[in-house]
C-alpha cells in the first residue's frame, strides 16, 4: 500500500503590518482594525486535513463562518454608531435652533435697547426744557414777589414788645419824625396800609426781635425813606435799628450771602452796595464795577493786586453760608 504524499500544510504566514488604527467612536468606544481581526481569525482557523472528506470542518467554510460574524459584528456597531450619530445630529440640529434663537433674542434686546436709548435722550431733553421752564417761572414768581412787595419797608432790630406790636402804626410814625422829620415837614404821605410782625408767632429759641413789615400807601415816601436809611443809622427812641426794603424770602438770602464780603469791601473804602435783586456793586479804581455771583467776584479779585487774598476767607464764610 502506497502512502499517498500528505499535503503539506498551508503556511500560516504572518505578514509584517503595522497594527491596526483604532477607531474611536463618539463615545470613546474603541473598535478594533479589520486587518487585525482577520490576521487573529487566521492564526485561529484549524489545520486542513486531508482531503477524504471526514473533516468536521474546511478552512474554506471556517472563513465563510467568520466573514458572516464580521459582517454582522460590523453592521451591529454601524446600526450603533448611526443611532449614535443621529442622536449627535439631532442635538447638533437643536442648538443651531437654539443660537439662531437666541441671536434673534440678543437682535430684539439690542433693538430695544436702541429705542430706550432714543427715548432716554429725547426724556434728557424735555427734562432739561422741564428745568429751563421752571427756573424762568420760578425766577418769574420771585420778580413777581418782589414787584408785590416794592411799597414795603422791612424794620430790623425794633424790641418785639406787647406795647410796640399793638400800635405798630404809630411806633413807624414814631420812627420817621426821629429819623427824617424832613420828610414830614415836606408834605408827604406816610400812613401806612399794614403793619405786622413776621413771622407770625414768636419763636423763644430765637434771641433776636422779629422783623416788621410796613405798607406804605405811597411809593415816593417809601423810596425816601429808604434813601435816607442808607445814608445814615436809624434809631428808635435811642436804639439803633435798621430799615431796609422788602423782598422775596429767596432774594434776601441771596442778598444775605454778600454780607461778609459786603462788610470787608466797606473796610477797604471800596462803596459796596446790594443792587436789585441780590447784585454786589463796588467802586474801584474810577470804575463801578457789579457781580451777580460770589464767583464772579472772587476771579476779579484774584486778578486785582490790590484785591488779592484780601477776600479768600469772606467768600469761603459766604459759600459755607
Amino acid at each position: 500500500m502506497t502512502n499517498s504524499t500528505e499535503p503539506q500544510k498551508p503556511q500560516n504566514t504572518k505578514k509584517n503590518k503595522k497594527k491596526g488604527a483604532t477607531l474611536d467612536t463618539f463615545y470613546g468606544a474603541k473598535i478594533q482594525n479589520t486587518e487585525q481581526t482577520e490576521d487573529n481569525i487566521k492564526e485561529n482557523a484549524p489545520k486542513p486535513s486531508k482531503g477524504n472528506g471526514n473533516s468536521p470542518q474546511t478552512y474554506e467554510e471556517f472563513e465563510s463562518e467568520m466573514t458572516k460574524k464580521m459582517e454582522a459584528f460590523w453592521e451591529e456597531k454601524l446600526e450603533i454608531m448611526q443611532k449614535k450619530f443621529t442622536h449627535l445630529q439631532n442635538q447638533f440640529d437643536q442648538t443651531v435652533k437654539e443660537n439662531q434663537a437666541l441671536k434673534a433674542r440678543i437682535r430684539q434686546l439690542e433693538d430695544n435697547d436702541r429705542v430706550k436709548e432714543q427715548e432716554s435722550i429725547k426724556q434728557s431733553q424735555n427734562t432739561k426744557k422741564l428745568e429751563e421752564n421752571i427756573k424762568y417761572l420760578t425766577d418769574k414768581v420771585i420778580d413777581l414777589e418782589n414787584r408785590g412787595r416794592r411799597d414795603n419797608l422791612r424794620i430790623i432790630g425794633l424790641p418785639d414788645k406787647p406795647e410796640i406790636n399793638t400800635k405798630l402804626d404809630m411806633v413807624i410814625q414814631d420812627i420817621i419824625k426821629e429819623n427824617c422829620p424832613e420828610i414830614l415837614e415836606q408834605g408827604g404821605n406816610t400812613a401806612t396800609d399794614r403793619a405786622h410782625r413776621t413771622p407770625s408767632t414768636l419763636n423763644p429759641q430765637k434771641t433776636t426781635p422779629r422783623n416788621v413789615i410796613a405798607k406804605f400807601q405811597s411809593y415816593q415816601t417809601k423810596e425816601k425813606i429808604l434813601q435816607e436809611a442808607r445814608k445814615r443809622q436809624f434809631r428808635y427812641k435811642g436804639m439803633p435799628i435798621r430799615v431796609t426794603q422788602d423782598l422775596a424770602s429767596s432774594t434776601l438770602n441771596d442778598r444775605k450771602a454778600w454780607n461778609m464780603i459786603f462788610r470787608k469791601a466797606r473796610e477797604l473804602g471800596l462803596q459796596p452796595r446790594i443792587s436789585y435783586p441780590a447784585k454786589l456793586t463796588i467802586y474801584f479804581q474810577g470804575k463801578v464795577w457789579a457781580f451777580n455771583k460770589i464767583e464772579d467776584f472772587q476771579l476779579f479779585a484774584k486778578k486785582r493786586p490790590e484785591l488779592c487774598g484780601k477776600f479768600d476767607a469772606e467768600t469761603q464764610r459766604a459759600r459755607n453760608a
